[in-house]
Parts: structure tokens; sequence; C-alpha cells
């Protein structure tokens, strides 16, 4: 059944459905998982995990990825309310289009409104708290990230998938017109 007057049908309801329950889902477990580990370790604090791999290592970034533009949460805030917004047009925008696009926005819309939260109620502070004990001098980070950099991924997927489908209909092109 659609609906003439706005375009949306069942599918679509079912495809909205999905991206909001599995953003929550991420949201969820990123705050969750936050919240374990505020309860449970003092702030410095490490634990191995996995012995070898990953450590949970509690501590507090005040800036972006890598800690860049630490302590500037003012730049910080509207930087990710901007990427935000673009992520909800572009997920509006292209969501009967692209699955993967679809896909990507929700990882990345979803990691930064989990980052958001720790920022606005806690102080500025984002909990970090997962690391690679095989790899010391990659950064401290959390499940918002993890959504982030994969989000991320996909998005360079789809536009890599997206140049070479255009460059590949450019040369069929040619080659029927010559």
């Amino acid at each position: 059944m659609s609906n003439k007057k706005t375009g949306i049908n069942q599918k679509d309801i079912l495809t909205l459905a999905a991206i909001l329950l599995c953003g929550a889902a991420i949201i969820a477990a990123d705050q969750f998982s936050k919240y374990l580990i505020v309860k449970n370790f003092t702030l410095g604090q490490s634990k191995p995990f996995l012995r070898g791999l990953i450590e949970f290592s509690y501590i507090h970034n005040r800036g972006g990825a890598w800690g860049v533009f630490s302590g500037k949460t003012y730049i910080l805030l509207p930087l990710t309310l901007l990427i935000m917004g673009i992520c909800v047009f572009l997920l509006f925008r292209f969501f009967r289009e692209s699955k993967l696009l679809l896909w990507a926005m929700v990882l990345v819309l979803s990691g930064g409104v989990g980052n958001m939260i720790d920022r606005v109620f806690r102080n500025g502070n984002v909990v970090d708290f997962l690391h690679f004990e095989f790899f010391p001098s990659f950064p401290v980070f959390n499940v918002a990230d993890c959504a982030i950099v994969v989000g991320a991924g996909l998005l360079i997927l789809y536009f890599l998938l997206d140049f070479f489908a255009a460059k590949k209909e450019k040369t069929e092109q040619q080659d029927e017109n010559a």
C-alpha cells in the first residue's frame, strides 16, 4: 500500500523501522558498555580482556578521533551536529536508492549520537575503554567509534563502487559510439 501524498510505502516503513532499531541498538550498546566501565573501573585502570589482543583501559577523551581538538568541545559539538545533520539528510534523501549508503549513514549517525551524549552529559569527556594490546600506540576507543569507522568505511566503499560503475558506463557508451 502506498500513500500517494508522501510516497511512503510499506517497504519504506519497514526499512525506516530497521534503521531506527539498529541505530537505537548501537547507541544503547555504546552507552551501556560505557556505563559498565565507569561503574567497574577507576579512571586510568586497565585489565586484559582477550590477552594479547584487547584490553579494557578506561580513559576520558576530551577531543575527537586521536584526541584532535582536545578540550575544544565548543568546536566538536557543532561539528558533530553538522555531520549528523548531513547524515540525516543523506539517509532520508537516498534511503531508497542505496542500502550501502543507508547503512553507512546509520552507523556514522549512531556513533555520533553515542559520543555526543558523552560530550553533553560528561562535561566534554567521551568514555573510551577498548585498546589493542598488540598495537600499543593505537588510541583507546569505544563502541560508538567502531560504528563511525565501519560506517565511514562503507561510505568510502559506496563512493568507490559508484565511481567504478560510472567509469564502466562511460567506457561502454564510448564503445557503442565508436
